[in-house]
């Protein structure tokens, strides 16, 4: 007479396979929670510029986004400075006369629209995300870089 049901050994198998597909499960859930937070934070910056931007041609005034790559901050003007978490990588191309300090600079807006122009490339992961601002008219758009 044989007796039917798993072996012990079956069952380690088993429960390694399922640990495995878990881990996997896991990795790629928090990659995309990381991808959609840098999309968050990128929207957050481009907003922060359209901000200065308009701040600037409404109170005809020039006005600074001061951006700190080191301290991975930005501050536009008359509002708190935002701090992004730290797994977020952050680079910033301006004007040299922009520089304020290592890591520290700022893309200048007059009050006419116009700037100083840049880039500011946010990654995590394998994601990126690129926000250019146009030096003559200092309109600001987002695009997603694909990297790897």
């Amino acid at each position: 007479m044989r007796q039917s049901g798993f072996s012990l050994l079956e069952l380690l198998v088993v429960m390694v396979l399922v640990a495995l597909v878990m881990g996997l499960v896991g990795t790629s859930l928090s990659r995309s929670v990381s991808g959609a937070e840098l999309r968050s934070i990128s929207r957050d910056m481009l907003a922060a510029l359209r901000y200065t931007r308009a701040h600037a041609m409404v109170t005809h005034q020039q006005q600074v986004l001061m951006i700190d790559t080191e301290q991975k901050s930005y501050t536009p003007p008359e509002r708190d400075t935002v701090k992004l978490p730290d797994e977020i990588e952050m680079t910033l191309t301006t004007a040299a006369s922009e520089l304020t300090a290592d890591g520290a600079a700022g893309i200048r807006f007059f009050p006419d629209g116009g700037s100083t122009g840049g880039n500011i490339i946010f990654h995590v992961n394998e994601r990126e995300y690129r926000i250019n601002v146009a030096w003559l008219t200092g309109e600001a758009s987002l695009a997603r870089e694909e990297t790897g």
